[in-house]
């Protein structure tokens, strides 16, 4: 049975571009949210140049085809899965860095280079590109701003928005459309490149990013504090921002991911209740900084506080908290939340966490990025006990309504994908809901670009 869409795109593209073997096709069914829905795509094509993702757009936009984006599929929240009856657009191959620009401290990429390709490109330099996911050996820049990604570093310079000045993107009808500009300021007409950036595809195909790069900067000073609790750790953060002290990382792991990485690593971190890991990159003043955070730490509580005594121990800190997801993943299926809270709530989300692991018999490990009040609850779904995934969603909804009243959001860096439709709905005002169905059917009002994610359709 011949199929219009992969007929036309065969006809269209090189041979090497069209993926249709059934058995290839699985390695682009889903991202790393093993539990949301998904489906094998019709097709997956692997364009090279932004003309061939425009052909590619063009074509399904004429044959009314479902066409969803996709990076290195690092994302947890199912915004990359393929949907039924649908082809899929890897942006893999568009990999080279096109430009480094020093003077100007820019970078001009294709949207599949890696975080650490752009990364060493810019050291070249003595530049870097800030932008730290835990994924970022792998993930992508255009998937970090499909998604506005952050990361370890988040807390001083912010997620990924802060550090895109211009894009190429390629439009729901297969025209490409140039937004944003490369200088420092700029408010000529409504910010376009602001829309694309967190929108996880379903406003077009991102194929340039223009990004800012900044001075690369001593090597940071780091100190581990451990807590009888996890709520401790969170009221020393408190106390810390409340200091005015900006760590240049500042996270958080509770018991369940200690022992989880532990178990998964052998790391000898102990059996203490949580574990902050701050680091201060301020050169001359990051012991002073160090200090005020250790004091802040022992006034709440802390069991243990050490610095790192070398480059090399500071380096399996951070590497501990980077193998978090990894460790957890080893336990079982985890269903990864992303709530963000007003710090000043963070040790009373903390404690909600452990109150539903405990009334529900579940585990839940918190870790995320403290300094900034975003935390990655973290439940385990038994994937020989499917029942549990009920009770797993219900935890998840629950943490993630808790962290609304508290004035948070329920997604501070994953983005909203399929696992949070329902919750978006909740956290935004009618009207604001209303106004972001309108930009989405301004530029795809057939709903062709990764349907089903973030908004529901009307």
């Amino acid at each position: 049975m011949t199929v219009p869409i992969i007929d036309a795109l065969s006809r269209a593209l090189p041979p090497n571009a069209v993926v249709t073997d059934p058995d290839l096709l699985a390695g682009y069914r889903r991202d790393s949210a093993a539990l949301c829905e998904s489906h094998l795509p019709l097709a997956a094509v692997l364009p090279v140049d932004e003309d061939q993702v425009r052909t590619t757009v063009r074509i399904a936009a004429e044959l009314r085809v479902p066409l969803v984006p996709q990076g290195a599929l690092t994302g947890l929240s199912g915004a990359a899965n393929a949907v039924a009856g649908g082809i899929v657009v890897s942006t893999r191959r568009m990999n080279r860095v096109l430009s480094i620009e020093p003077t100007d401290r820019l970078a001009v990429v294709q949207p599949g280079v890696t975080n650490q390709e752009l990364r060493l490109a810019a050291a070249e330099y003595g530049l870097t590109y800030r932008p730290d996911p835990s994924s970022w050996e792998s993930s992508t820049v255009g998937g970090n701003i499909a998604t506005d990604a952050g990361g370890l570093c988040c807390v001083k310079y912010g997620v990924t928005r802060r550090f895109v000045r211009a894009l190429r993107v390629v439009l729901a009808d297969g025209r490409a459309a140039a937004v944003g500009r490369k200088t420092i300021k700029g408010v000529a007409g409504l910010s376009l490149a602001e829309l694309f950036i967190g929108s996880e595809g379903t406003l077009g195909v991102i194929t340039e990013a223009t990004v800012a790069l900044e001075p690369e900067t001593d090597t940071p000073l780091t100190l581990a504090a451990t807590f009888p609790d996890a709520a401790s750790a969170g009221r020393a953060v408190t106390a810390v921002r409340a200091a005015g002290v900006v760590p240049s990382l500042f996270e958080l792991l509770d018991r369940t991911v200690l022992r989880a990485i532990d178990k998964h690593a052998r790391m000898g971190l102990g059996d203490a209740g949580a574990l902050l890991i701050a680091q201060s990159d301020t050169g001359p003043h990051a012991t002073a900084e160090l200090r005020t955070i250790a004091g802040a730490c022992h006034a709440a509580g802390a069991i243990d506080v050490v610095a790192a005594e070398d480059e090399a121990e500071s380096e399996q800190l951070v590497q501990a908290r980077r193998l978090a997801y990894p460790a957890l993943e080893a336990l079982g299926s985890p269903l990864v939340d992303d709530v963000a809270v007003p710090l000043s709530a963070l040790a009373r989300v903390i404690d909600h966490v452990e109150s539903v692991a405990a009334a529900r018999g579940l585990t839940i490990g918190v870790v995320g990025h403290a300094g900034d009040g975003n935390l990655h609850p973290t439940v385990i779904v038994d994937p020989n006990d499917p029942t549990t995934l009920a009770s797993a969603h219900h935890a998840f909804e629950e943490i993630a309504t808790h962290a609304l009243g508290l004035g948070g959001t329920v997604t501070g860096e994953h983005g909203v994908g399929l696992l949070k439709v329902g919750l978006l709905e909740q956290e935004l005002d009618p009207v604001a809901a209303e106004l972001q169905r309108r930009v989405k059917e301004a530029f795809d009002p057939h709903y062709l670009l990764n349907p089903g994610k973030v908004l529901a359709r009307p």
